[in-house]
């Protein structure tokens, strides 16, 4: 898994992805059913994007958001016009904004983790009542547990996928509200 913020130098150019890209375009649409969203910030969803061979030009990352220099100076204005909401960084914040970002988002993920944890019982409870079945039976019962297992994992993960998709939403656009607001930045990214 590659890192937020990642892009692609072929020659002199410099390919990465922006929010929208990947949510306001035919392409962008293509690659969400491509991929999955943890995803979006790699190199292998550039390439995909701009439909390129994923071994051509050089692989950058950067996760130092301390200044603007340690990024391409598209990327680094594509962040200053709050383009990148694909991810988050403390740097990017001032402390009193991060510790605003925080309060809005740690609801979010204990809902998250409550409604997971919640599902994941579920799951045990009818994995394990599926597993006693399956050894009094012992060999015929393996395909119907399995069945009801697969059945159940699924509807775990689909629970867990949209409470995921709402937490994200959440922390994303409450960075990226904050962020929009050049007091919030610290003085090098304003």
């Amino acid at each position: 898994m590659c890192n937020f913020i990642s892009w692609k130098e072929i020659d002199d150019q410099i390919l990465f992805l922006t929010s929208n890209d990947i949510y306001n375009t035919k392409r962008g649409q293509e690659l969400q059913k491509h991929t999955n969203e943890v995803d979006f910030v790699g190199h292998g969803a550039i390439a995909f994007f701009y439909e390129i061979d994923p071994n051509k030009g050089t692989n950058r990352e950067c996760r130092d958001f301390s200044s603007p220099s340690n990024f391409p100076p598209v990327i680094a204005e594509a962040i200053k016009a709050g383009k990148m909401s694909l991810g988050v960084s403390e740097q990017l914040l001032t402390p009193e904004a991060w510790g605003e970002y925080e309060k809005i988002t740690k609801p979010a993920l204990a809902e998250y983790d409550k409604t997971r944890l919640a599902a994941w019982a579920e799951y045990e409870k009818i994995r394990n009542a599926a597993l006693a079945k399956y050894y009094k039976i012992v060999k015929p019962a393996l395909a119907k547990y399995e069945k009801i297992r697969d059945a159940a994992r699924a509807e775990y993960e689909k629970i867990c996928n949209a409470a995921l998709a709402k937490y994200e939403k959440t922390y994303l656009a409450a960075f990226w509200t904050l962020f929009s607001n050049p007091l919030n930045r610290p003085e090098i990214w304003r």
